[in-house]
């Protein structure tokens, strides 16, 4: 039993197909020097100019006062209009209300002599204030005027004066104007008249009123 153990075991063989191995020819090291010469250097930084991370404090407080009086304007802004809704809510304030009720012709002449124009009118009106609430101040510079097409004939003032609230006034306002070279504008009216039985006239009004 032993010499067929002896017969089994298995015995390395050599590679004859494999080249022999040389030692390297080229040294690792050039020749005349040795590790000793190597010289090391010293590793490469790159420098970077400083960074201040603070902003300096003059822009600072130029930024917090800027942004102070935006806040201080956004709340009067937002506090004004609070103030103005509740106004509105609680007095509803409404324009006043006007109508004509009555137009005199006193005067509509053509003077021979310089071919003037002469207009006189009486204007009855009836001024309504429809606010429970409010009263109206008439100011100077209210005025109305007559018009025939795009020509004024005559124009008067409105007196100064209080309106009280849900108060009807009435005013009568004479009305009084001169047109130059008026021949071509008493014939348009003249003409105006025959074709329709009627003159076109149109009042503008202006009102300066006080709350």
């Amino acid at each position: 039993m032993s010499s067929m153990a002896d017969q089994q075991r298995i015995h390395p063989v050599p590679d004859v197909e494999a080249p022999p191995q040389t030692s390297p020819t080229v040294p690792l090291v050039p020749q005349g020097t040795s590790k000793s010469d190597d010289q090391s250097y010293p590793p490469f930084h790159r420098t970077y100019p400083p960074m201040n991370s603070k902003p300096p404090k003059k822009r600072s407080r130029c930024c917090k006062c800027l942004c102070w009086t935006l806040s201080l304007l956004l709340l009067f802004i937002l506090i004004l209009g609070i103030t103005v809704g509740i106004l509105f809510l609680v007095f509803r304030p409404k324009l006043p209300k006007y109508s004509i009720d009555r137009l005199q012709i006193s005067q509509f002449d053509l003077n021979s002599m310089d071919s003037s124009l002469s207009a006189t009118f009486n204007v009855t009106i009836t001024a309504r204030n429809p606010n429970e609430r409010i009263g109206i101040y008439y100011e100077g510079g209210s005025h109305l005027s007559a018009w025939y097409t795009e020509t004024k004939l005559c124009q008067g003032s409105m007196p100064k004066f209080y309106q009280g609230h849900r108060n009807t006034t009435v005013l009568v306002l004479p009305l009084s104007g001169q047109i130059q070279n008026g021949t071509g504008l008493i014939m348009a009216v003249q003409e105006q008249q025959q074709r329709t039985g009627n003159i076109p006239l149109r009042l503008r009004g202006y009102s300066h009123l006080i709350l």
